[in-house]
């Protein structure tokens, strides 16, 4: 009997204090102590609080007695092809292969940058509002609110203005209390860049938008609205509307950018929305807002003992929301901030699909924020028809292919022809569907996009890759993004590594999607395929090499020789001993090259590396190092060293998101990891709880981090050891669980749990819930 009660007891105990633990790990809004506060002056748009609904977004900023809003829409194109219109067609990749051949470098360098050097096709700006003060009101501080996505404006005098980009109407609200403006001016672009006394802008920028070629901005005025309607290029109109309404001690201003997408009278569209929310009033249309603001935070959180890196996580999640909808644009270069000085964005502020694009999508699986990863996926789907022209027409294939660099509309615009017209790009952007269905374990989604738009890049490729004498399958050109930039030496020998490791996941993964789907017969030739590529090229040591022939000598910003290692997850340290031997030398190999051509997202790109790898260590030494020394004020990830500290011989500082959001995802891997040793297996991925934690990182958790299979994870760690996890299952299967809890017995809430080697593993119903506390 006193056996029985201390038993039950102790039972009761241990599922008490399971309860309080995973109770207490509920996914919390971002602490208003993290909120980015930037002092006044702000005085250029590259620092400005950046605000956003997927649509559009606006950058606020200001000196004195001045407040800015930088205007951007993610749809704002001018898609005119510089030359030829189609030149793909003509110039194509056989052609550009037979030149190569010869060594007639130039003639197909020609062919294939000349389309980048014009000023268009490029993103555009939308222009600025800026609301003139009484010159006794001078701004002290700026806030960016994330847990509600609003933006505040701070004066001396104790007046207020508050701004938010609506999540629930395509309209932007400000209100102002406490004192009133003198003035209301909305600036088209044309206007901003006579203002501007920069002219052509800085690194990479387009020019003017003076280069452009618009007539003017045609500007009208009522009693208490003003815009301007532009019109661009190939029948594009569009309008920037603002109106202003006083109620009492309130100024309210509403704003929206309408265009000919929207309708035949975007002014009228516009008229009406700012209309109908200056009607509700502010704290009406704020409600929606910050329900879904709420219901985006209430995805998952993290909690890590480091003010930089937290401030850098959250903010990079909160970009999720205001540059990247379900409906909306995704994000190219710069998201939905462009450049507000005159000119056009840097780089063009385009897709590109060598680096940039694939990261800046790399960090939603695991936060659970598959909606507005999901922009991406459905951008990309919605063009395949497009793609599999541009495979027919450049490639000379069945299939489709996704231009290495390309425009909202997805034609290609050129640039270094070795990358931005590499049909191995494709495959890395394969690659985001691939994981979006093993995060989501949503099988309608691998059946009626996942798969199909995979296996037709599989397609082009194996349309283009012919067997060698040793019967290799080979491309006709090969590169590894951006070795030897726009040089003759850039056409490495085929395969070369990155090639090589981007096909064969490709492949890898289909065989897995197939097989998954019971399409049996093409599971066999999607892993024929994959063997048939052979080995990665290797030093005797191991050191991954660029190609066959040529072994990296000099430090470089993009780690597309080790890419196997990470993102695709192809060698790994619970592979073969080559594997292991491969990672070894190889980061040995990268950390001699040293760190003078990096740029920012080199850092956090190495950060997520070495988390996966295990190395928590050396991840949080880059991190650290890409938010101290990469980031403007306002969190924007910039190419250069910002302190000049010596991290990078850049210190230049054009902006964009991809080292954000590789930022994020390092936080990700060290909490979190759950992969598979067996790359293309079925469901075989092993869910691996702190795997990489830096010792100074000794209290940390998470709450709803997803994992592959469709597990949703949360858990708490303290004085570096792992107090408790939980994992509820998506869909009914087996679960699997590395031991790395140091010799401590987890005691579970479910019976049935096995051991196999160092890996737990249970069956599991979809919905149910596993608990684990350790002592």
């Amino acid at each position: 009997m006193y056996k029985t009660t201390v038993l039950k007891t102790s039972f009761l105990i241990l599922n008490f204090c399971i309860g309080l633990s995973v109770k207490a790990q509920q996914p919390k809004l971002p602490e208003s102590s993290y909120n980015l506060r930037l002092k006044a002056p702000v005085s250029t748009w590259d620092e400005a609080l950046p605000l956003g609904n997927g649509l559009t977004g606006g950058l606020l900023w200001g000196e004195q007695n001045i407040i800015r809003l930088s205007l951007d829409r993610g749809d704002l194109w001018d898609e005119r092809t510089h030359g030829e219109k189609e030149w793909w067609k003509k110039y194509t990749y056989q052609k550009g292969a037979d030149l190569i051949a010869k060594g007639e470098f130039k003639t197909v360098g020609s062919w294939w940058d000349e389309a980048y050097n014009g000023v268009s096709p490029t993103k555009l700006p939308g222009g600025r509002i800026e609301l003139k003060f009484p010159a006794r009101e001078v701004v002290k501080e700026f806030e960016l609110m994330e847990a509600t996505a609003e933006g505040i404006a701070r004066f001396n005098s104790g007046a207020v203005l508050n701004t938010f980009y609506s999540a629930a109407d395509p309209v932007t609200l400000l209100s102002i209390k406490g004192t009133v403006p003198d003035a209301v001016q909305l600036f088209s672009p044309m206007e901003v860049y006579r203002k501007n006394t920069k002219g052509d802008g800085g690194p990479s920028s387009g020019g003017s938008v003076s280069k452009l070629g618009y007539p003017e901005a045609v500007k009208g005025k009522s009693a208490t609205a003003e815009w301007y309607i532009q019109e661009a290029a190939d029948g594009l109109k569009y309008c920037v509307y603002i109106d202003t309404r006083k109620n009492g001690k309130e100024t309210l201003i509403a704003l929206s950018i309408t265009s000919t997408a929207d309708g035949k009278d975007p002014l009228a569209i516009a008229r009406q929305r700012c209309s109908l929310a200056l009607n509700k009033g502010y704290q009406a249309m704020r409600k929606p807002h910050v329900k879904w603001w709420t219901d985006f935070w209430g995805k998952s959180s993290v909690s890590i003992p480091d003010t930089a890196v937290q401030k850098q996580y959250n903010l990079v999640q909160y970009f999720y929301g205001a540059a990247s909808r379900l409906k909306a644009p995704p994000m190219p270069l710069q998201g939905v901030w462009t450049a507000d000085n005159g000119t056009l964005p840097p780089w063009k502020g385009d897709y590109h699909n060598d680096l940039n694009t694939q990261m800046t999508y790399i960090a939603y699986q695991q936060s659970g924020r598959y909606d507005e990863g999901a922009s991406y996926l459905n951008f990309l789907w919605e063009r395949r028809s497009f793609f599999q022209d541009f495979a027919r027409d450049f490639y000379g294939t069945a299939g489709l292919a996704c231009p290495g660099v390309m425009s909202y509309s997805g034609q290609p615009l050129g640039g270094w022809g070795q990358y931005s017209m590499s049909p191995s790009m494709s495959a890395w952007s394969a690659h985001l569907f691939y994981l979006h269905w093993l995060y989501t374990a949503d099988d309608t989604f691998l059946k009626e996009k996942a798969y199909p738009w995979s296996a037709d890049v599989g397609e082009c490729l194996l349309g283009l890759l012919k067997k060698d004498s040793n019967g290799l399958l080979k491309l006709p050109l090969s590169s590894s993004p951006e070795i030897f930039d726009d040089s003759p030496k850039a056409w490495l020998q085929p395969n070369s590594n990155y090639d090589l490791m981007s096909i064969k996941m490709l492949f890898l993964s289909l065989k897995e999607m197939a097989g998954e789907l019971g399409k049996t017969t093409e599971a066999q030739k999607w892993a024929a395929a994959a063997l048939a590529l052979g080995d990665f090229h290797t030093k005797a040591d191991g050191t991954l090499l660029l190609d066959a022939k040529y072994e990296l000598t000099q430090s470089h910003r993009h780690l597309s020789n080790i890419i196997g290692i990470y993102p695709f997850n192809l060698i790994t340290t619970e592979g073969s001993s080559q594997d292991q031997q491969m990672i070894e030398a190889s980061t040995k190999s990268w950390d001699k090259l040293g760190t003078r051509s990096w740029v920012g997202y080199t850092f956090s790109w190495m950060s997520c590396l070495r988390a996966r790898v295990g190395d928590g260590e050396a991840a949080v030494k880059n991190l650290d190092i890409f938010v101290k020394a990469f980031v403007l004020r306002n969190g924007f990830h910039v190419n250069g060293d910002q302190t000049k500290s010596g991290y990078s011989g850049f210190t230049y500082r054009p902006f964009t998101l991809e080292g954000n959001f590789l930022a994020s995802q390092a936080v990700h891997e060290m909490l979190l990891q759950s992969w598979s040793a067996r790359p293309g297996d079925v469901h075989t991925g092993v869910i691996r709880i702190f795997p990489a934690m830096p010792k100074k990182w000794a209290n940390a958790s998470f709450t709803n981090l997803r994992a592959e299979g469709g597990f949703m994870v949360s858990a708490t760690r303290k004085n570096n050891k792992t107090l408790n996890f939980s994992i509820t299952a998506a869909r009914s299967g087996k679960l699997r669980i590395k031991d790395n809890f140091e010799g401590i017995a987890p005691k579970w809430n479910v019976k049935g749990i096995t051991k196999t080697g160092d890996v737990y593993e249970v069956n599991l119903n979809k919905g149910q819930k596993l608990q684990a506390f350790f002592n």
